[in-house]
């Protein structure tokens, strides 16, 4: 059986029992069918990850034993932030779960002008509580011990505002430069990528005014899921650990 990791919001401390329960224990219990005497992996986002003895389950939890802990990350020296335009349902998933994957650090979903969704106040914090899931899933999943910051949705201009990334990208298919033609960068790398209807020349403009320089990744043009996946990839394999 492959390694089961799990994360859990809190500390972990070596010898210390902790209860598993809620979805985490379904997802254990009921999928996986595990029982007193699997081992799992927990880990809590403060790096490494803690070896754990299950001891006891009952029909809606488990009670587990951290043993010993194994230091070490899977992150990159790359740190990216994407900054996403919020595209709809599935593909703002996708695209934060193989981003995730690729290893961002941080993720900044942003209102364009031609975006489709538009969160309410009483919407916005189911939203980020679902979109939390999946970075915890995706990390889960890949190996991750560190878990990258999703910020709460802002506006392009209130983002541009505070953003202080040394290297700041536009994906923008008419741009003249790629990817490949820039320097390697010398600290955090800040990619925007456009939800599902692009990005327009507003918020060009107002991403050019604080610095953001326009690339392409190649001559054709992509959709919104599959051009920020692409770009993160690209960046990693240029400047991350993807070489």
């Amino acid at each position: 059986m492959r390694d089961i990791r799990v994360y859990i919001d809190g500390p972990i401390v070596v010898g210390q029992p902790l209860v598993i329960k809620n979805d985490k224990a379904h997802y254990l219990l009921r999928v996986l069918r595990l029982t007193a005497g699997h081992v799992i992996h927990l880990f809590n986002g403060e790096g490494g990850y803690y070896v754990t003895d299950i001891k006891e389950t009952d029909r809606r939890s488990l009670t587990v034993t951290p043993v010993n802990f194994v230091g070490g990350d899977k992150e990159s020296p790359l740190r990216l932030t994407l900054v996403q335009g919020i595209s709809r349902g599935q593909k703002m998933d996708f695209t934060i779960q193989k981003t995730v994957e690729l290893g961002v650090a941080r993720i900044v979903p942003v209102m364009t002008e031609f975006s489709n969704v538009r969160l309410t106040e009483e919407r916005t914090p189911s939203r980020i509580a679902h979109w939390n899931k999946i970075v915890i899933s995706a990390c889960e999943q890949c190996g991750r011990n560190r878990v990258p910051e999703i910020l709460p949705p802002l506006s392009l201009k209130e983002w541009v505002e505070q953003d202080h990334s040394q290297t700041r990208l536009i994906l923008h298919p008419d741009a003249q430069r790629t990817l490949h033609d820039l320097p390697a960068p010398a600290g955090e790398v800040a990619l925007l990528s456009g939800p599902e209807g692009g990005l327009s020349d507003n918020d060009l403009k107002e991403a050019g005014s604080s610095g953001y320089e326009a690339v392409r990744l190649g001559p054709r043009i992509l959709r919104t899921e599959t051009a920020a996946v692409a770009a993160v990839a690209v960046c990693q394999g240029l400047w991350g650990d993807l070489k």
